[in-house]
This record gives C-alpha cells, sequence and structure tokens, in this order.
C-alpha cells in the first residue's frame, strides 16, 4: 500500500511510518521539521521524505502527483507557540485545506485525520465525553484551528476517519508533562504538577488503531482513541519519579490549572473498540518507563506545548 503521512517525522507519524515500512508498505513522508527530530526516521527504500511544510500548496501537488498515494494519514500540526496564531491558522488550517484538495484530485481511498479532545472546550458538558458532544474549541488558537480542520475535512468528498484523541504519549514524544518532567527532574531544575487530570494513551496503542484505518477498517466519521479512564498529572509524575527510580527530597508542587487548560478530558472510546475490535493494552507505568528509556539513549534538548506558560520556578 502506499502512503502518505503528513508530519510524518513527528511523534506520532514516524511511529506509524515505522509500522508500515515493517509491513512492506510504501511510505511518503512531508515534514517542515519545526517540531520534529530528524533521527525519528530511519532510512528506507520504502520510504521518501520531502521537506517542507503543507501550507505550501504547490509542495503538496507535487508530493500527490508524483506518489499518488492510496491512503493519507494527517497527524502535521502547529503547535508550539499558543500566541502563533497565524502559523496555527496556516498550517492547521490552510495546510489541511491543501492535503484535502490534493487528496480529492488524485483519488485517495481514505484520509485519516488527528484531532485533539480539545476541541469539545474548557468545559465539557459530560464525562465521560461521548461523540454527540458539541464541539467548542474557543479554549486556544490549536484546538480552534484543528477543529476548523476538521470541519473541512468533514465538507469534502473524501471517505475519512477523524480520531479525537486522548493525551498520546511513548518514545519521540516532546510535547505534554512527560518529556518537561523527565528534562527538569534529570537536570536539576525544580518542578511543578497542574491540577488537571488526562486521559492518557500509549503512541503504540495509538499506532495499532490508526494502522487499522489505513487497512480500510471503520466508517466515515468520528472516533475518540482512548483509554477511557483519566489520571491525575500527579500520578504522571509519580510513574516517571518511579522509572527514573529516584527520590525526592520534598513532595512536588501541585498547581492550580490555566484559564486555558481544562480541568479533565475523558472520552469514551466504545464506538472505536466495537468498530475496530480494538483496545489499548500498555498500562501507564509500563509506557512510562519504556518512554523514560527513550529518554535516557536519546536525551532531550526541548519541549512544546500549545498551552499559555505559566509562571515557572528557574
Amino acid at each position: 500500500m502506499k502512503v502518505l503521512i503528513t508530519g510524518g517525522a513527528g511523534f506520532v507519524g514516524s511511529n506509524l511510518a515505522d509500522r508500515l515500512l515493517a509491513r512492506g508498505d510504501r511510505v511518503s513522508v512531508i515534514d517542515n521539521f519545526e517540531t520534529a527530530r530528524r533521527d525519528n526516521l530511519t532510512a528506507n527504500s520504502n520510504l521518501t521524505l520531502v521537506e517542507g511544510s503543507i501550507a505550501d500548496p504547490e509542495l503538496v501537488d507535487r508530493t500527490f502527483d508524483e506518489h499518488r498515494p492510496e491512503v493519507v494519514v494527517h497527524a502535521a500540526a502547529s503547535y508550539k507557540d499558543p500566541d502563533n496564531w497565524y502559523g496555527d491558522a496556516m498550517t492547521n488550517v490552510v495546510g489541511t485545506v491543501n492535503v484535502v484538495r490534493a487528496s480529492e484530485r488524485v483519488g485517495v481511498g481514505r484520509l485519516v485525520y488527528l484531532q485533539t479532545a480539545l476541541g469539545y472546550g474548557l468545559h465539557p458538558i459530560e464525562q465521560p465525553i461521548t461523540l454527540n458532544h458539541p464541539l467548542n474549541p474557543g479554549g486556544s488558537s490549536y484546538a480552534i484551528s484543528k477543529t476548523a480542520a476538521e470541519e473541512y475535512i468533514f465538507l469534502s468528498s473524501l471517505d475519512y476517519v477523524s480520531f479525537r484523541l486522548a493525551n498520546a504519549y511513548g518514545p519521540r514524544n516532546l510535547s505534554g508533562p512527560l518529556p518537561t518532567f523527565y528534562y527538569r527532574l534529570t537536570n536539576g531544575k525544580s518542578v511543578f504538577v497542574m491540577d488537571t487530570r488526562r486521559d492518557f494513551i500509549y503512541v503504540s496503542d495509538l499506532v495499532d488503531v490508526i494502522s487499522l484505518a489505513v487497512e480500510g477498517h471503520g466508517s466515515r466519521g468520528a472516533y475518540h482513541v482512548s483509554s477511557g479512564r483519566d489520571f491525575s498529572i500527579k500520578e504522571l509524575f509519580d510513574a516517571t519519579v518511579k522509572a527514573l527510580n529516584i527520590r525526592l527530597d520534598h513532595e512536588v508542587e501541585v498547581r492550580p490549572r490555566n484559564p486555558d487548560d481544562v480541568a479533565t478530558i475523558l472520552l469514551d472510546p466504545s464506538k472505536t473498540e466495537q468498530d475496530f475490535d480494538w483496545q489499548i493494552t500498555t498500562p501507564l507505568e509500563v509506557g512510562v518507563a519504556a518512554t523514560i528509556d527513550y529518554y535516557k539513549t536519546h536525551g532531550i534538548e526541548q519541549t512544546f506545548t500549545h498551552l499559555k506558560p505559566v509562571g515557572e520556578k528557574a
């Protein structure tokens, strides 16, 4: 199968590329390396890398014309600067339009989109959140632009699956609390945790269900990809400390959440479990330990977040 992955050098995209290449698929990747690492991809005769932005329509059209993908996994996203509204709109919205139009033009069989659960807003009206929950993405530029992109996909003629994701973590992840905890704990910096809860999913479990969608499982529409259980960020921190095998001389500070952050995001994955015959298999402590092993080997130079910064202590 010929698969094109936008953002294919990033966290989720590169893990998916590895899986598809291992089973013999031909994979094309578009990535501008704004938040990706070059060592995420390993040279392979079935792998083609196109360096550039999906916001560039000529690059997108040329790539689709040359590689004629049967399936597109749209994982590219701008998220590293919460005040870069222009960059978010260009990549997440205009870039998606470019990908959708090119997919329609060359007859792509399916588009798989990775969407944020923050599209449901900062104050969900139900827990767990079902697929009937209204979209209300006004809390951040990231959520607004990712949700607008999803609406353009819904408007298209494509066969699509939109996976609304819980908090994915694992090797190669450079965003969110886990890499931040690792970086600060191993560099002698102070650490705090936010008083929030999240539904965490390990990247291999996420790649399992994306691979099923690439194969044609599921029907046109939106799905949740999640564990169906939320954990406090403090629990994630404790698992990180345990994986590092260190002892702290004081209890970690717990800070109240930011106005642009949501107290908990707990998704109902029942439709995905049923339609894809899929469930998560990686417990949080196991996934955290594997992720920490990756960080120890590859190191972390910087981390990213779509949230506005809080007053961080040096």
